[in-house]
């Protein structure tokens, strides 16, 4: 049996795969299948899947299997090229998952501030932390 080398499947790999940007749209575009509700049926299976990875580690040895230089090569290489535009595409997503923190933010009924340094003031962040978290949990 007569099996490529690595450097051939790899090479087809990437030309095969950087062609393919349209066909990828085309599928996501064309597709009937209601993606929400397909993942959300199977959040079991979500939650077993990352169960098993737990108890067998596959987090920490992904991590080593990568390694420091991958993880510097990828984020300075592909992440810095698209970074700035993928933070712009995401302009009107953030602006609604931000909004509520910023309305709960603006309607918080502070404590009375004391002189700067009194303990007291602790509790205006106090409700700040509490506030957040409640909204953050209730999602």
């Amino acid at each position: 049996m007569f099996v490529k080398s690595v450097d051939a499947i790899a090479k087809k790999y990437a030309a095969r795969g950087g062609a393919a940007g349209a066909d990828y749209s085309d599928g996501v575009t064309s597709t009937t299948n209601d993606w929400a509700q397909n993942t959300t049926a199977q959040a079991d299976t979500y939650a077993a899947g990352v169960q098993a990875a737990i108890g067998r580690g596959a987090f920490a040895k992904g991590v080593q299997a990568a390694g420091t230089d991958k993880w510097k090569r990828k984020a300075s290489g592909v992440g810095a090229q698209r970074f700035a535009s993928g933070v712009q595409a995401a302009q009107p997503d953030y602006a609604k998952g931000v909004a509520p923190y910023i309305d709960a933010l603006k309607n918080i009924s502070y404590p009375k501030r004391l002189p700067k340094g009194d303990p007291a003031n602790n509790q205006r962040s106090l409700v700040v932390q509490q506030t957040l978290h409640a909204l953050k949990v209730s999602k």
